[in-house]
């Protein structure tokens, strides 16, 4: 377990900052800005179910999605291929039941994580039916992928099923960061944030003295330097706009982005989204992730759009549609959470207006 440490006066000077930045009448309400941003510069990571969706994204935005983050979660397309296809008679509740076993445990009445072959079936599937970028745009990508035997949630074998099928679609070897530890429980890991390492905790945060976002950022951008005070408020966006024509979406009526400065004032800076994991909507985890303190040296924006839990029990959990329940297109360009995170890159990508 780490110990809790004296922060030294710089970094005692920033939590300051952004517990002030952060507060309930620091808030900037504001419209998600055209920036000029280079859409083709693009990264997402993500937590369990955000980590499922980070892959979700990647691979069907791969043209200009660089790298991805995974954090506690398995391969893209995991639910479709661990469900048999007698189970599908029972509708959405069983693919549940299949995916939960076989896609985090590991395993489901003797029936394993689907093998990477039929994985990777499926998305060449989809890219040569044009519902998927094609597959070249994956081979480029740089990926993190992160897991702990602690881990009782998603298991150590699940995450290497995630890794294994990026290595089957051409990413080579040296575009890979992986990183297994045996102490953080199900969460996403931080130097000084969240519970104890080695303790489970609802907010899913864990301090294990551990930057895993810098690390993340640092791994998919080589260029990142170090971390900075933040120098903006956190704009709290409408994501309405965004799911206009959107059956079952599932997104939450408000998305949050940490846009620097710079990147208000100079057009080209890079976005990095992030999807939380399952009860880990609001403003807790984009507050105590890290990831905005990556944000000022480095020319970049970070996206954290949200969904909500629903009342007619499809998503009671408030998780990122990994399992098929905004509709059968979840994986595609065409998935309603994709298409919606999609619209806001392309809003951010906009022109920056005249002054």
């Amino acid at each position: 377990m780490s110990k809790r440490k004296q922060l030294p006066a710089a970094s005692a000077g920033c939590v300051a900052f952004l517990l002030a930045l952060w507060s309930s009448t620091g808030w900037a309400q504001a419209p998600l800005p055209a920036l000029g941003t280079d859409i083709g510069a693009t990264s997402v990571s993500g937590l369990s179910a955000g980590a499922f969706m980070a892959s979700q994204f990647h691979i069907a935005h791969s043209r200009n999605v660089v790298g991805v983050g995974i954090v506690a979660g398995g391969p893209y397309g995991c639910a479709e291929a661990a469900t048999p296809w007698f189970a599908r008679w029972y509708g959405l509740s069983a693919v549940v039941y299949w995916a939960t076993g076989r896609c985090m445990a590991g395993s489901r009445l003797g029936f394993g994580i689907p093998a990477n072959r039929t994985l990777e079936a499926q998305v060449n599937e989809r890219a040569q039916s044009g519902r998927i970028d094609p597959l070249p745009g994956i081979a480029r990508a740089r990926v993190y992928v992160f897991t702990s035997t602690a881990d009782k949630v998603v298991k150590s074998p699940v995450v290497d099923a995630a890794e294994a099928l990026y290595a089957s679609l051409g990413v080579p070897r040296p575009n890979f960061a992986p990183v297994r530890r045996t102490d953080a429980q199900h969460a996403f890991v931080t130097e000084e944030k969240g519970a104890r390492c080695g303790e489970e905790d609802p907010t899913f945060i864990t301090d294990c003295d551990y930057d895993q976002a810098g690390a993340i950022l640092r791994h998919i951008y080589p260029d990142v330097t170090g971390r900075a005070q933040p120098s903006a408020a956190l704009t709290v966006f409408n994501q309405a706009p965004f799911t206009q024509g959107l059956s079952a979406h599932g997104l939450a009526d408000a998305g949050y982005a940490y846009v620097p400065a710079y990147c208000r004032d100079q057009a080209g800076c890079r976005v990095h989204v992030v999807f939380h994991g399952c009860k880990q909507a609001g403003e807790g985890f984009v507050r105590d992730s890290g990831y905005a303190e990556w944000a000022d040296n480095n020319r970049l924006i970070v996206l954290f759009p949200q969904v909500k839990a629903s009342s007619d029990g499809s998503n009671p959990l408030g998780c990122w549609d990994w399992w098929g329940y905004t509709g059968s297109d979840y994986l595609t360009r065409s998935g309603p959470q994709i298409a919606a995170v999609e619209r806001m890159l392309l809003r951010l990508a906009q022109p920056r207006p005249p002054n």
